[in-house]
């Protein structure tokens, strides 16, 4: 059984923005299932570096870059050398969407078959 700080049930955690397809599929995928799960619009908070260090164990920070987005396009970054990490954590709306968490591991984009290994384990948690 999965569980977080003091024996609680580890719930998901959906970071994206309201406004992304993806993020919006991954909450319906969550919801239908019966599953809780905390969102974090990121249009509203960024994450802090110790919630990025965490993710980045599971996904490496340059993979969590949309490279395809038009923040990353604005900000000419397809021309320049930079550090993931830091940009992440400077504009949090640099990041790929959905990012899925379940206690120590992460996943980002349409990952269903994550999705549902991670439902499954939250399914189990609460159990």
């Amino acid at each position: 059984m999965l569980t977080g700080g003091r024996g609680r049930a580890v719930t998901i955690q959906i970071i994206g923005t309201k406004g992304c397809a993806l993020t919006r599929k991954a909450v319906r995928f969550f919801k239908e299932r019966g599953i809780p799960f905390a969102f974090v619009d990121l249009e509203e908070r960024a994450l802090t570096k110790g919630e990025l260090e965490n993710i980045a164990r599971s996904v490496a920070p340059a993979e969590l870059i949309d490279r395809s987005g038009r923040r990353y396009e604005r900000r000419g970054l397809e021309h320049m050398e930079f550090d993931s990490f830091e940009e992440l954590l400077g504009d949090p709306l640099l990041f790929r969407t959905p990012i899925i968490r379940l206690g120590p591991e992460a996943v980002v984009g349409d990952a269903a078959d994550s999705w549902q290994r991670f439902a499954v384990a939250a399914k189990g948690s609460r159990d």
